[in-house]
């Protein structure tokens, strides 16, 4: 075997990704973009329907009550949706439903003023209206980072090193809403994670017409596949006599959203009732603002890569940032029980797919709208089992995960600064929040405990969050270490040209606001 070249050694550090065939701009046909928009409603349905299912019980609500927030939560996220991807950062993201605001919500749920009412359907309007005024409060957090550009100044102390460890564990961070729910039904699950890989990488240079329809549209057919196996499974009666928790993991049939949910329904403002305020939830929501709001700005910087565009610049990322801001603000007008935030399986999906159009996204926004209007036609969709999205999780927030880890390819990793930040952040950015989740699960409260609770739902949700004990740690070692010798090594030529606007050519055709609106809000 002949001596290799050193040009066929090294791989060159590369602004977009290959391979992907459609971004920002260019189009599929409208049948294809369709049906791809169709797959974003359909696995965004997943987080849709998992936060309502566990908090919905716990305020005292029925199937209903779940079925109408479901309702909420999909018509609020179509519409910012189509807000983001028209006047935000303009990337094709889903802004869906986060888990951020778990830790927050929760604690208002469990306040002594709403655990004493004794009416279950009461309890439950005033907690709803107790998280609505709450997330209407915090929502000020965002916007006013956003639209005052208070987060484009804070993003210049990003470097492409410190955003490796928070783009990563935007994925790896999700690590326990893969495979730990596929266990809960392996029957269903297992099958679904080895067909959804099988046709979307083995079997991806299948055409039909010119179209590779296996790969493009995994997603659709393996959990058409999968859905009609558990409904047979369901209907053969194998799992009559199984523990209730298998049955309700597997089964097709125990969501009872369809039967629940009314033909028609229109969501609308202040549905539940007019918002309270309380100072101490508004307090503990603002941290969860915090954290999605880091959280946004690593699956931004991801799907940007994913649709073959210019990492974001600082203006345009703010500038999404605040109307993820207005976004919340929907949210807690709505009802829809979480905040907002990117959805990182939709911007995995993008990879998968091979296809980061806008224009798919703003449809998808249209079918969660329309869907969440035609409740039996989205409960329908709603009441595919768990471990089938699960399944895809395992897949898409891994390749969202190494989108990050591509960011090294700025740095050099042959400096021991770079590897003792990257080494450090990374593993820290995993072990304080699973030693707040254990200890937790132990104690029924955070390791912050004291007799301020809302000091406690502050520090307990910063610290339940992955990326954003990454950024802390990445950001401030990687600007206090050795840092004014070492821009070369942690990527700053590269990233300079991007800080700005008209810093890249490109910039002007990914991130140009439409109608015309760059003669009022200029770009920087």
């Amino acid at each position: 075997m002949a001596t290799p070249k050193p040009e066929e050694i090294s791989h060159p550090p590369m602004d977009q990704l290959q391979g992907l065939e459609y971004c920002i701009d260019s189009n599929p046909s409208w049948v294809e973009s369709i049906f791809l928009g169709f797959q974003h409603y359909i696995l965004a349905l997943g987080t849709a329907v998992m936060i309502p299912s566990f908090l919905v019980p716990l305020m005292g609500g029925t199937d209903g009550d779940k079925v109408r927030v479901v309702q909420t939560l999909l018509f609020v996220e179509g519409i910012n949706t189509l807000l983001q991807t028209l006047f935000g950062t303009r990337l094709p993201t889903v802004i869906g439903g986060s888990y951020a605001f778990m830790v927050p919500i929760i604690s208002i749920i469990h306040d002594s003023s709403l655990t004493g009412i004794e009416d279950p359907h009461l309890r439950f309007l005033n907690t709803m209206r107790a998280v609505q005024g709450a997330m209407i409060v915090a929502s000020s957090i965002q916007i006013i980072l956003g639209f005052s550009q208070l987060w484009a100044i804070c993003s210049r102390f990003f470097s492409p090193l410190g955003m490796v460890p928070v783009i990563a564990l935007v994925g790896f961070g999700l690590f326990d809403r893969g495979f730990p729910v596929v266990g809960h039904c392996v029957e269903i699950g297992i099958p679904m994670l080895i067909l959804f890989v099988a046709f979307s990488q083995y079997l991806k240079n299948f055409h039909t017409r010119q179209l590779p329809i296996l790969e493009r549209f995994a997603l659709l057919i393996s959990t058409t596949v999968i859905w009609a196996y558990a409904h047979l499974l369901t209907a053969s009666g194998a799992y009559k006599h199984r523990p209730e928790l298998t049955q309700h993991n597997c089964r097709t049939d125990r969501a009872n959203l369809i039967s629940s949910a009314p033909w028609v329904k229109i969501p609308y403002p202040l549905e539940w009732g007019a918002p309270t305020f309380d100072a101490g939830h508004a307090f503990g929501m603002m941290a969860a603002v915090l954290v999605s709001l880091i959280e946004s700005t690593g699956a931004y910087k991801a799907a940007a890569r994913l649709a073959s565009a210019t990492p974001p610049p600082a203006h345009v990322l703010s500038r999404g940032i605040g109307w993820q801001g207005i976004g919340i603000l929907l949210s807690g007008l709505f009802g829809t029980l979480t905040g907002s935030t990117v959805s990182v399986e939709n911007v995995g999906l993008l990879g998968s797919t091979r296809v980061g159009s806008r224009r798919v996204i703003q449809i998808s926004a249209g079918f969660m709208i329309f869907f969440s209007m035609l409740g039996k036609f989205g409960a329908l969709f709603a009441s595919i089992p768990f471990p089938i999205f699960a399944a895809v999780y395992c897949v898409l927030f891994g390749l969202v995960a190494s989108v990050g880890l591509s960011f090294l390819q700025f740095t050099n990793m042959n400096s021991m600064r770079n590897l003792f930040i990257t080494g450090v952040s990374l593993f820290l950015g995993f072990s304080v929040p699973e030693y707040f989740r254990e200890y937790t699960s132990k104690a029924l409260h955070g390791p912050t405990h004291t007799r301020a609770g809302w000091f406690d739902d502050f520090l307990n949700t910063i610290f339940f969050s992955s990326p954003t004990v990454a950024l802390i740690v990445a950001v401030f070692l990687d600007n206090t270490l050795d840092y004014k010798e070492s821009a070369k090594d942690r990527g700053m030529p590269w990233w300079a040209k991007f800080r700005t606007f008209n810093g890249d050519s490109r910039n002007e055709e990914f991130y140009t606001l439409p109608f015309n609106l760059n003669r009022f809000f200029p770009p920087r």
